[in-house]
């Protein structure tokens, strides 16, 4: 091989033109320079299909300069893209010929190009040097798409494990990222091509199809076109019409989520008009031009020029019926908006007035993916970033209002909690309500388009676990989870400041290695476990570093439940014998000791009456399974309106303000009555016993679940002991 060859010669002719064609300057010499250094590099290496390696980089080259055009830098780039990572060539030669610009690229480049190999951490640190290098030079991973792009194309000479890794990469991440960059002919490509290798059978049927309707999908869009025609250009409007492109994948989505046929998918037939006007009011125009000559369908129309989406793209969207009843999707725009809809930021910006300032709208651009990964917790599970990373390049958007008429783009399916997040972090913290469009509903509600959201918000409001399960964007689902951990974090100083006073109490000593090996022995997966457990007063310490006499210990606690059972049984009157009151003798069983809301029955002993046990009581299963059974109905009173007393044992963290709190959360629900309150605090925590008036085991259930949603309770659970 010799770059001097005629072959190579018209290649490197063909290149430089293009470039002076499409790009604002072109540095001919250091274009030759590069072109030569990149073939001599990789003279000597082939690629899977046996064509010499350099074709690589030249039609990387290639596509920056015609598809993605941006400055000749980024060509040169392009160029030598994998001379660092594939030759003897270094960094430091790049820089030293090509200048900082270039190697920087380059290195960038570099750096990403194992993006996908190797387990989802190193997934995850590679995504983070995709950011980081993208906020430096939005260069590298323009680079990177046209790299892609051209393995796309050339995917036939690998083996199908691999063309179906790369086709699963390229659909998952680089499509999507593309068109959060606005690329939008580089995402259409990348997604039919993926299509083609992961579901060749529906690709090769769906391209057969669209070409057997090729005739009469023209011969309907012109006929469509000519009256349309005719009224712009009595209006000497400049302007460029036509059918739109059918992309492959597109259809293939737009079947499955329809659960339709090729046939019924209408925007086959789709027309593009591009004004040579840089005035959008034409746009405006135009669609009334259209709407006259043909019904539009108003639930499918989108005004895009309004409200861009996030990735800048502009263009008006009007579906109508038209020529044989058919529904024709009809897209206008400028031709500004159009160079931006097709090649994004390439067309956004004249790079060189932006790239060593700190440019708002670029930021914005890349905003959302530094959200994801440089606000990512410590604690955040790698899968929870990636999954954020990948919905938030396929969500969808919706336009939410503030009170004040801003706008907020937010992902499809929003909550105000989210909305409350994208307004500021300190709202989403203490976001207690919301109003959409004047009235207040659920923090859960689904937001929509055009809706205008209000926030309520209370200083003594904080980040519920629950809302995980319905929040949409990373910023929420991060704060939340950070808010968590850090309460969490809280907990676990709390316990070993409990464990380490308890020991200096009974002046006992224990190493770190003495505290893991009662951790394992107490069953515990974790020191972290073992001091959540003693906050949660769930392991305790006094009974394990200096343990009482077994039976004074427990007698103690029969003795408080005695006390308590006596008074619950009091409250709900005498008991029900096969559905009466007999006036027969009966007594509770001490083996299981029922209270009102067990399911109970009774045992008929010789002289002391009957016995009544709850019905899981291991020791009566014990006498029926023996043949010792006489058993007789037994049931609580059923009083209408009757409650009886119930105990629930809870503790927490002993703070200003909590009793009330727990007090407000059970009195406002089903108006609850408190019969009794017994807590006592010691080391910052706080535990005890409440009784509370209920109607039946289901209302106490409820209550102690919204006792468990309160911030700061760590243990709620109902008062009862036996099996």
């Amino acid at each position: 091989m010799d770059v001097n060859e005629p072959k190579y010669q018209k290649m490197l002719t063909e290149l430089i033109e293009l470039c002076k064609k499409n790009l604002p300057k072109t540095d001919a010499v250091l274009l030759t320079k590069s072109f030569n250094m990149s073939f001599e590099a990789h003279k000597n290496d082939l690629r899977a299909s046996g064509d010499p390696y350099f074709l690589h980089p030249y039609e990387v080259a290639l596509i920056i300069a015609r598809e993605i055009p941006l400055d000749h830098i980024s060509v040169i780039a392009a160029l030598l893209h994998d001379v660092v990572e594939d030759t003897e060539f270094n960094l430091d030669i790049i820089k030293k010929e090509f200048g900082s610009e270039v190697a920087e690229i380059v290195d960038g480049v570099t750096k990403i190009s194992g993006l996908f190999s190797g387990l989802e951490i190193t997934q995850a640190e590679n995504y983070r040097k995709l950011l980081l290098s993208m906020v430096k030079d939005v260069r590298v991973i323009l680079v990177k798409f046209a790299d892609r792009l051209h393995n796309m194309r050339t995917l036939d000479f690998v083996p199908p494990v691999k063309q179906r890794r790369i086709a699963t990469e390229t659909l998952e991440i680089y499509a999507p990222f593309a068109n959060r960059f606005g690329l939008g002919r580089v995402k259409w490509e990348l997604e039919d091509l993926a299509f083609k290798y992961l579901n060749k059978p529906a690709y090769e049927d769906l391209a057969k199809k669209i070409k057997s309707k090729r005739k009469e999908r023209e011969a309907l869009i012109a006929k469509f076109m000519s009256p349309v025609e005719a009224k712009l250009k009595e209006y000497k409007l400049d302007f460029e019409m036509g059918g739109r492109p059918k992309h492959i994948y597109s259809i293939y989505k737009k079947m499955l989520n329809q659960n339709t046929t090729f046939e019924f998918i209408y925007d086959l037939l789709a027309i593009r008009i591009i004004l040579e006007s840089n005035d959008q009011n034409d746009c405006y125009y135009v669609l009334g031009v259209t709407n006259q000559l043909y019904k539009p369908i108003g639930d499918r129309f989108k005004d895009y020029i309004s409200i861009p989406k996030k990735n800048n793209y502009q263009s008006i969207h009007n579906t109508v019926f038209g020529p044989e009843g058919k529904l024709f999707e009809v897209q206008i725009r400028t031709r500004k908006m159009h160079e931006i809809a097709e090649r994004g930021v390439a067309a956004h910006w004249k790079y060189k007035e932006h790239l060593h300032n700190n440019d708002s709208e670029l930021e914005d651009w890349v905003n959302w993916v530094r959200d994801i990964f440089e606000n990512a917790s410590k604690n955040e599970a790698t899968k929870e970033i990636l999954a954020s990373f990948k919905l938030n390049l396929y969500q969808d958007e919706i336009y939410v209002f503030t009170p004040n008429g801003d706008l907020k783009r937010l992902p499809l399916n929003s909550t105000p909690v989210d909305f409350a997040f994208e307004v500021h972090s300190n709202v989403g913290h203490h976001c207690i309500g919301a109003k959409v469009n004047g009235k207040i509903v659920p923090l859960d509600t689904r937001l929509n388009s055009g809706d205008q959201v209000d926030i309520i918000t209370s200083k003594n409001q904080h980040p519920n676990r629950s809302w995980l399960q319905f929040v949409q964007t990373h910023k929420a689902k991060s704060n939340i989870r950070k808010y968590i951990s850090r309460e969490e974090e809280k907990i676990l100083e709390a316990g070993k400041e409990i464990w380490e006073k308890k020991l200096k109490k009974y002046k006992l000593s224990f190493n770190h290695e003495d505290v893991n090996k009662l951790a394992r022995k107490l069953k515990f997966d974790n020191l972290s476990q073992f001091y959540k457990a003693i906050v949660q007063n769930t392991l305790n310490l006094d009974e394990l570093l200096n343990p009482p006499e077994e039976h004074e210990s427990k007698q103690s606690n029969e003795l408080q439940f005695e006390s308590f059972a006596e008074i619950a049984r009091t409250s709900s009157g005498d008991l029900l014998v096969e559905g009466e009151h007999k006036g027969i003798e009966y007594m509770y069983a001490k083996c299981c000791s029922p209270i009102p809301g067990d399911p109970i029955i009774g045992y008929i002993t010789i002289g002391e009456g009957i016995k009544v046990h709850r019905k899981d009581c291991k020791n009566l299963l014990n006498m029926i399974k023996h043949g010792e059974h006489k058993l007789v109905p037994v049931n609580w009173p059923q009083d209408a309106g009757k409650y009886f007393v119930a105990g629930i044992n809870i503790s927490g963290e002993d703070k200003p303000g909590l009793l009330n709190e727990i007090s407000n959360s059970i009195t406002t629900y089903k108006n609850t009555n408190i019969k009794s309150v017994n807590i006592s605090s010691n080391d910052s925590v706080f535990s005890g016993t409440i009784t509370v008036y209920v109607s039946d085991l289901d209302h106490l259930n409820r209550l102690i679940e919204r006792l468990k949603k309160s911030i700061g309770i760590y243990s709620v659970k109902r008062f009862v002991v036996g099996p």
